[in-house]
């Protein structure tokens, strides 16, 4: 009797190592068509992705917090104090055991959908990207400041990227339907197909081709058709009372971008300070959410619109009048809830909690700027919420022309997105030039990596000096005189030349023109006009690492 001794081989793992057969392959990747029906088919996942996590955060609110059928958390004035407090605190302990449990089952960090496309052509594991989505669920369920979109776009990038794996897809195409699945997560959750689409093309695509618009687009559009099957009203954040849109409006839609940008830098810095706080006081990572989940439980009990990811308060901020300090306790809250949340570790993101906090930022500007006014000159909050909404969501996200297009198919006014359109730039344009990242680019930045968008560079990391050298190098002894250098190697004859010392070692560079200047004294030694003498770069050495010499030394 023969033993096998092959290790046995989990559903998990035959589902992530799932080929297509061969000739439905080739189909694929001969037409850029069939890459735009597979790009449908991820948009169709995306939006059920969609509905099921928004199903499950629904369910879990309904059951923690006894919110009625047809409520949303964030949308009840008061709350039982004792859930307010115990679920966030007793959700955040089982969430930190969890996450305990689980690094030692995949101790390895998981990779969104950005940094997949920056930096690993595109690879994302599904087994990683589900267990991603069902932590942001429990988190915005236990009533953590947390956006869904995070896991909304990690699932669907990561089915995006498993059927993509599975047709052996190109480089650059598995890129492609990673976005299609950000496209149709966004554009579902939104109710905005073309604000999914240029989330997709912006953000995690980092740029935009005519060849990616078809797949891209399609997936964008079909999942938004399918999210709505599922629920038609509760997916977007609704179409929003605006007014007329004057000039003066426009004008100061400027000065939103700049309040916004300031509001968004202290934000995202404020995550970085309560993670590095934390680490200093030692606690152990599995308390953290808990610790969270009662700080912001604790806030609750003020108002209950601080929790989840604010959906239902998104609607009261800019449809209901409310007084100023309200407003502006409000947005003070929220803010503190949402750098709690993520800073102790509850899995989620800022998105929909930049829209809400935006939305706010918009109300406290023009009320303020309205109580310095004469009557007949008060600005209207409702646009400026609308237009807060947008800046804010540039500053913390990145995407102008996402945020513009939401805007856009969120209240069908075109004056109107064009105030957006302005205080969009002016944020981006501030926070590009003062702080340099979007959330997800300076979360990067804390971990150590230089990316700055999804643009594919994780090329570079493999291309090294030894691979870029060129054996045809001319060379040229140091103590060479001038004039024979000039006789050996006329004008036009190369652009520079390598000068070797005695040992044959390299000593500098020689630039032809430089040599054939005619101050020069055709007597000296070339060694006196060499460049570079003690600058060199190793094989091994990859191409940032090249660059950077060149940049130091201005070569």
């Amino acid at each position: 009797m023969s033993v096998s001794l092959k290790p046995a081989v989990s559903g998990w793992q035959r589902l992530s190592s799932l080929e297509i057969p061969r000739s439905v392959r080739a189909l694929v990747r001969a037409r850029e068509s069939g890459l735009a029906l597979l790009g449908g088919a991820i948009g169709a996942l995306a939006g059920l992705v969609v509905a099921a996590m928004a199903w499950g955060v629904s369910e879990l609110h309904r059951w923690l917090f006894a919110v009625p059928a047809g409520e949303r958390l964030s949308a009840l004035t008061s709350l039982e104090p004792l859930r307010a407090v115990m679920v966030p605190l007793v959700g955040g302990l089982i969430f930190g055991l969890a996450l305990m449990a689980l690094a030692r089952w995949r101790p390895t960090r998981e990779v969104d959908p950005i940094e997949a496309n920056a930096l690993h052509g595109g690879r994302m594991s599904l087994v990683g990207s589900i267990s991603v989505a069902l932590q942001t669920v429990w988190s915005s369920g236990v009533g953590a400041s947390v956006g869904l979109e995070a896991g909304y776009t990690q699932l669907a990038s990561g089915i995006g990227s498993w059927v993509g794996r599975a047709f052996h897809l190109r480089r650059r195409d598995l890129r492609v339907l990673v976005g299609c699945g950000a496209a149709g997560a966004i554009a579902g959750a939104f109710g905005a197909p073309l604000g999914g689409a240029f989330y997709a093309f912006e953000i995690v695509i980092g740029s935009y081709s005519v060849a990616s618009l078809a797949p891209v687009g399609l997936a964008a559009l079909v999942g938004y058709i399918v999210a709505n099957l599922f629920d038609p009203t509760a997916m977007g954040i609704g179409t929003l009372y605006v007014s007329r849109i004057t000039g003066r409006d426009l004008v100061m839609a400027s000065a939103v971008g700049l309040f916004a940008a300031a509001v968004g830098i202290a934000l995202m810095r404020g995550v970085a300070f309560c993670e590095t706080l934390l680490n200093r006081i030692s606690l152990p990572p599995f308390v953290r959410p808990a610790l969270g989940g009662l700080v912001v439980g604790s806030l609750a009990l003020i108002t209950p619109q601080i929790l989840s990811s604010g959906h239902g308060a998104l609607r009261l901020a800019s449809v209901v009048e409310r007084p100023l300090r309200d407003v502006a306790v409000l947005l003070l809250l929220k803010a503190l809830a949402s750098v709690l949340s993520l800073g102790t570790g509850f899995r989620g993101g800022l998105f929909f909690s930049s829209l809400l906090m935006g939305a706010l930022a918009g109300h406290v500007f023009a009320d303020a700027l309205s109580a310095l006014l004469p009557a007949r000159l008060a600005l209207d909050p409702h646009i400026y919420a609308i237009i807060g909404m947008g800046a804010l969501s540039v500053c913390v996200i990145g995407g102008p022309l996402t945020m513009t297009f939401i805007a856009l198919e969120t209240t069908g006014d075109l004056w109107l997105t064009t105030a957006v359109l302005i205080a969009v730039i002016v944020s981006a344009q501030v926070t590009r030039e003062t702080f340099g990242y979007s959330f997800a680019t300076w979360r990067f930045h804390l971990r150590g990596e230089t990316i700055r968008s999804a643009a594919d560079v994780g090329w570079l990391r493999d291309l090294t000096v030894r691979r870029m050298m060129r054996p045809d190098v001319r060379t040229v002894p140091a103590h060479t005189t001038i004039a024979r250098f000039r006789m050996v190697f006329p004008p036009g004859s190369a652009t520079h030349v390598v000068a070797l010392n005695e040992e044959k070692e390299y000593a500098g560079i020689v630039q032809v023109a430089e040599a054939h200047a005619p101050e020069l004294d055709d007597s000296r030694a070339l060694r006196e006009i060499l460049r570079h003498r003690d600058t060199t770069l190793l094989p091994t050495m990859i191409v940032n690492e090249a660059v950077a010499i060149f940049d130091k030394v201005e070569a």
